[in-house]
């Protein structure tokens, strides 16, 4: 018999994994806080023998050198891959013993990178689970423009062969294990579902289900923005990321947060965005602690830029530490815990800015009132509509873009509210006036607001 632990990571969207038998497992993809992995091991009673990368990851830090290096586990990496440590090479075919009747077997699936390795677990000759990576995600596969623009094409068209071979060379009921799909912009579409299988996956995924040109032309149109911070992942992953130190930053009072913000250092308030904008430090950047807090702040801060963590608790900021270290910001610069009002000076008063539904907006409107609706959403989503006479800067450009946004009390939607919440805070740092709609976007149209597509 084998096991499967699955640890997600919902953050990012991705999953790893550690599988083997009674005595020695193997580490799927693992991510930088490899910690996480050891104590799955040792809960199990088990060894990790081998540590297996699909592929050079681009949306988050590997941990897979420093695991092997801490267990002395072989650290698999597929051999095509541009690498500048010692690793074994897998190529395709190529098997390793896990435990006893437990084989690994290495399966080429290039698409995602060129390099793109699956391994297939095999359980007394019989294939048992397929750990795809990038490949054939659930109801989708990962996006095949991550690496250069010239060969997205040529990746698209592997994907659907990698897809192809998958499902022929294994049994309906073998289960489909991806790292990516759950909300990682490595897929080319947001997955459907928890779990899946070889089975489901014939029948429901485009890979297997269009001819090639078809998939081909339907992928390519359909590919959504690529978070910036990814150009620095998969070269820090190529040359061997350090170990993480996840000791707890310093601690800053208000003195120090206010001569961070004076010297143009970032400070990120974790709270939920109701707290923040009744009152938060005026200056600082709300990027909630429970939304996707690693994608976005690495997506929006200039790469390399000191950043101060805000906090009600000292557990929030060493789960935002962790987060964030794995998307290689490494080490906040200081942090603070605690009520707001200790973390301005004597004599200063907290910022704040209302927040409102559609609804109001509506009413607002209805009145004759001049404002600004500024939709932060992703192209892709403006596509499907949007609001009559809204000005549209995709979130993630917004901190570049803020020159761009017309005068007046601006009315910042997106299509639930986090990300609302995040372009408020920018644009109430850059001394805007501001209201947060914090409201799903279906309930525009309900609203009465005019709902257009362009």
């Amino acid at each position: 018999m084998f096991f499967v632990d699955t640890l997600e990571f919902e953050g990012l969207g991705n999953r790893s994994y550690l599988v083997g038998g009674p005595r020695a497992a193997v580490a799927v993809d693992p991510p930088r806080d490899v910690d996480q992995v050891i104590a799955a091991a040792a809960k199990r009673g088990v060894r990790i023998a081998y540590v297996a990368e699909t592929h050079v990851h681009n949306d988050y830090i590997t941990g897979g050198l420093e695991l092997a290096r801490i267990t002395g586990a072989s650290y698999l990496v597929p051999a095509a891959a541009h690498v500048s440590f010692a690793r074994t090479p897998v190529a395709d075919g190529d098997t390793v013993t896990v435990d006893e009747g437990l084989v690994l077997r290495a399966l080429a699936t290039p698409g995602h990178t060129p390099h793109h390795t699956s391994y297939v677990l095999e359980e007394d000759g019989r294939g048992a689970a397929a750990f795809t990576g990038g490949s054939l995600l659930i109801g989708t596969v990962g996006r095949p423009d991550l690496v250069e623009p010239r060969l997205t094409e040529e990746l698209a068209r592997a994907q659907h062969a990698s897809a192809h071979r998958l499902a022929d060379e294994l049994d309906d009921e073998v289960p489909v294990l991806p790292t990516h799909g759950f909300g990682s912009f490595c897929s080319s579409s947001q997955a459907e579902g928890d779990a899946t299988t070889i089975g489901r996956e014939r029948t429901a995924n485009d890979a297997l289900t269009l001819d090639v040109d078809t998939f081909v032309a339907e992928m390519l149109a359909g590919l959504d923005d690529v978070p910036a911070y990814y150009a620095h992942m998969g070269p820090a992953n190529a040359a061997g990321p350090a170990p993480v130190d996840l000791t707890p930053p310093g601690r800053a009072d208000a003195g120090e947060i206010a001569a961070r913000l004076a010297a143009g250092e970032w400070v990120v308030d974790l709270r939920s965005r109701t707290a923040f904008a009744e009152g938060h430090v005026a200056g600082s950047f709300n990027f909630e602690g429970d939304g996707k807090l690693a994608t976005y702040l690495a997506w929006l801060i200039p790469w390399g830029k000191p950043v101060t963590l805000l906090a009600d608790t000292p557990e929030r900021i060493a789960d935002a530490q962790r987060e964030l270290a794995r998307v290689g910001i490494d080490r906040p610069a200081a942090a603070a815990t605690g009520d707001p009002a200790a973390w301005i000076r004597e004599g200063e008063r907290l910022a704040s800015f209302p927040r409102a539904r559609f609804a109001d907006l509506a009413e607002v409107r209805g009145r004759g009132e001049e404002v600004v609706v500024l939709d932060v959403r992703r192209d892709s989503e403006r596509a499907a509509g949007h609001v009559e006479g809204a000005v549209h800067v995709p979130v993630h450009e917004l901190y570049g873009r803020l020159d761009e946004v017309p005068s007046g009390t601006v009315w910042v939607h997106c299509a639930g509210g986090m990300r609302a919440a995040i372009a408020a805070s920018l644009l109430d740092a850059a001394g805007r006036a501001v209201v947060a709609v914090d409201d799903g976007f279906d309930a525009a149209r309900e609203a009465g607001l005019t709902v257009t597509c362009p």
